[in-house]
């Protein structure tokens, strides 16, 4: 398992007119979750598209557990359980201190810069099989 963390402080344009944070504010959350996760890991995401890789969203699921709201200084932890193949599954939980404050996962595909289904680059595979050996 890989796990790291990142924080944001709710900024007031994420509210909504209830005062609490607009649902769609978490999914740059996760995004900043994601590319701090790659970056602690030795592959930037700038590095991954400089070497012609995306990793476009086939999917993404959020469960709002408490409100969160402006000002707010959030812990978004992200978690990769599995090594990545032709996709990578994250998972996410944001805090407020020690509240879950919500939940969520996104799967990624390895493409090309023409979107074909590629394997994630050579330094990725070794970085992972240091981290997931197979056994």
């Amino acid at each position: 398992m890989l796990q790291s963390r990142a924080q944001v402080t709710v900024r007031y344009a994420e509210t909504d007119m209830m005062g609490i944070v607009y649902h769609g504010s978490y999914l740059p959350w996760f995004e900043i979750g994601r590319t701090t996760l790659l970056k602690e890991i030795g592959v930037p995401y700038r590095q991954l598209e400089a070497d012609g890789y995306r990793l476009p969203v086939l999917e993404v699921t959020a469960k709002y557990l408490r409100p969160a709201v402006y000002d707010d200084v959030l812990t978004i932890v992200t978690t990769m359980r599995e090594r990545p193949v032709l996709r990578v599954r994250l998972e996410y939980e944001v805090f407020r201190g020690e509240e879950l404050l919500a939940t969520g996962s996104s799967l990624h595909a390895f493409v090309d810069r023409q979107g074909k289904p590629v394997r994630p680059p050579p330094l990725m595979v070794a970085r992972m099989a240091k981290i997931f050996p197979e056994g």
